[in-house]
């Protein structure tokens, strides 16, 4: 750069018209080209360090903006979808406030209700069924959702293809990150589900057995009523 100055310096002195000067002032014009000449680099070197600050203002401005738009799901409104789809019929379901007394009316252990067993094994099926309903329901549900979650996740894909800078960038990574724990938030109910699901036929195995022992029991240490004594036959009053 410095010498393309010195050379155009020197084709402009060579252009002009030549002067008769004496050899004093033809010395002191070329010392004030000269100095010229040096005020011209100078210019030029704070004109390379303001490129140089007005580069780095550039990146600073381009790293530091923030997400046009975040993609986030709706992932209360999916959870309690969930949460409700499970409860229907006699379903023991996670998401019961009540679900420890339910449980304990439907199956109350060892004992003999004469007369009732099979009304109360009618009670054990149907909670059985309806909680292993509730749990193929919210599968279907899961898989509903998952069509609005290829949205979210095309939209993501965008974002982190589309950032330019690095705040920009760990926004986006930011929003996967969040993505990526709705989906293990809802993993977790579907396990819910099915532990819910296996218990309530567990329940119902181990209450029809009990219930079978009870009776059982009962009918070997029945013990009739003490007798009277009294003898009644046929035509007597």
């Amino acid at each position: 750069m410095r010498k393309s100055v010195m050379i155009l310096i020197l084709l402009a002195i060579a252009t002009q018209n030549p002067q008769r000067v004496e050899a004093g002032a033809f010395a002191t014009e070329v010392t004030q080209l000269l100095n010229h000449a040096q005020l011209v680099l100078q210019y030029v070197r704070q004109g390379q360090q303001l490129a140089n600050e007005l580069n780095m203002y550039a990146d600073m401005i381009k790293n530091s903006r923030m997400l046009s738009a975040h993609s986030f799901g709706a992932i209360m409104n999916d959870v309690n979808a969930l949460a409700g789809i499970v409860q229907g019929g006699q379903a023991l379901a996670y998401s019961l406030a009540n679900l420890d007394q339910r449980f304990r009316q439907t199956y109350p252990g060892y004992g003999y209700n004469a007369g009732a067993y099979y009304t109360q094994y009618r009670n054990w099926s149907q909670t059985s069924l309806d909680t292993t309903l509730g749990t193929l329901r919210a599968a279907g549900l899961q898989g509903q959702q998952l069509q609005s979650e290829q949205a979210i996740i095309a939209s993501l894909r965008n974002s982190l293809a589309g950032t330019d800078g690095r705040l920009e960038a760990l926004h986006a990574l930011g929003d996967i990150s969040e993505q990526q724990v709705e989906q293990m938030m809802k993993l977790r109910e579907l396990m819910m589900a099915d532990m819910s699901s296996k218990q309530a036929y567990q329940a119902t195995v181990i209450q029809q057995q009990a219930a079978s022992e009870a009776a059982a029991q009962r009918f070997f240490t029945y013990t009739p009523s003490q007798s009277d004594n009294k003898v009644y036959h046929a035509g007597w009053n």
